[in-house]
């Protein structure tokens, strides 16, 4: 069954619902190989999934680390065991199994409870930083701009 996007799933970070909204077309792509039974294509899905999740996965923890988040090392170690996980599963798809329907099943589940759980306790700290540096570039633009008229 395909993932539907539903605001519960939304962290209130533009950059990071769009990018989780990414993995779940990922995800629904796999589901629709699966029905198929397109292995060659299983496999393209997963290995673009993989190498935009990792992506996500680095761009998030940046978030955290410049954030502060006091929890950043466990959240990184989540993303090391589910990368191992995946990893294990791309090979089993190499020896020839059909793994298509269950890796599906705890990509969709996994990713569901990650962003509801694991994502959802760092928004606040990720937020407040986000809105410090907004602040923070607002102020120097001000200065800069009071500033540069004197020298016109």
């Amino acid at each position: 069954m395909p993932i539907t996007w539903k605001a519960d799933l939304d962290t209130g970070i533009n950059v990071i619902d769009q990018q989780h909204r990414q993995i779940v077309e990922f995800i629904n792509k796999l589901e629709a190989a699966n029905a198929v039974g397109d292995q060659r294509k299983t496999r393209e899905i997963v290995d673009a999934c993989v190498a935009y999740t990792l992506s996500h996965f680095a761009f998030e923890e940046s978030l955290q680390e410049d954030a502060g988040y006091q929890y950043v090392k466990a959240h990184k170690r989540v993303h090391e065991l589910f990368t191992r996980k995946v990893g294990e599963y791309q090979e089993r798809i190499d020896l020839g199994e059909e793994i298509g329907v269950e890796l599906h099943n705890m990509l969709a589940r996994w990713l569901v409870s990650h962003i509801k759980h694991d994502d959802a306790d760092y928004v606040a700290a990720v937020k407040t930083n986000m809105i410090s540096l907004i602040k923070e570039k607002e102020t120097k633009k001000e200065t800069k701009g009071w500033f540069a008229r004197f020298f016109k």
